[in-house]
């Protein structure tokens, strides 16, 4: 494929991906069955403050990325995009979805929201644009002080959930589904939709040169 559509491609995937994010992100919401654990989060500060959950995605992420200076971690412009468009994309969800009451209702809007996101995740990380920045949180600290990326996750989560929590966000089965089943789910989803760097030309290997018939050798 000729690197200019390898280009478009990847900024198709990139701005898909991020806006598809956020709309499965309000489909969590809007089944209300229990949310991620940074979605916790957004919801807990979100009813505190009365700002918007969708601006208050966006604000948690400039605060996130404002801790990668101490970590020394550089963001890609798929970095800066997730935090310009996965806010007002939920926001947008949150907009034209109704809140589901019903039990089945609610799981099925989850699960529908659950599948999005892993394919949106695909989408925007195999852009290869940069991660967002929680996930970049995340691999910094790992590659800063050598911390095994689990640990890592795991205990910042547990922060985000006890504080979203406290503050008031919805922990339900929805949080507990999303903790067991997104790794797998993404580990599909990210291989399957990378873009492939292009191949590094390499030059032909020369012929091999028939050595010169010596005087006297059989022929």
């Amino acid at each position: 494929m000729p690197p200019v559509l390898v280009l478009s491609r990847r900024i198709a995937q990139l701005l898909v991906g991020l806006s598809l994010y956020g709309f499965a992100i309000a489909m969590m919401v809007r089944a209300g069955i229990g949310v991620s654990p940074w979605d916790v989060l957004s919801q807990g500060v979100s009813l505190q403050t009365g700002i918007a959950f969708g601006w208050v995605t966006n604000i948690i992420g400039v605060v996130v990325l404002l801790l990668w200076i101490p970590i020394r971690q550089k963001p890609g412009i798929g970095t800066l995009l997730n935090v310009l468009l996965i806010g007002p994309s939920a926001e947008v969800g949150l907009a034209v979805l109704p809140a589901q009451h019903v039990l089945w209702q609610q799981v099925l809007l989850f699960a529908g929201g659950l599948a999005l996101l892993a394919v949106a995740t695909g989408l925007y990380i195999g852009a290869r644009f940069g991660p967002g920045p929680r996930d970049g949180l995340m691999t910094g600290i790992h590659r800063r002080w050598g911390w095994r990326l689990w640990i890592v996750r795991t205990s910042i989560e547990m922060v985000v959930l006890g504080i979203g929590w406290l503050l008031g966000g919805n922990v339900g089965i929805g949080t507990v589904a999303f903790a067991l089943l997104i790794g797998p789910m993404v580990n599909v989803t990210i291989p399957l939709l990378r873009v492939p760097t292009a191949p590094v030309p390499t030059a032909a290997p020369s012929p091999v040169q028939p050595s010169p018939v010596q005087i006297g050798e059989p022929l």
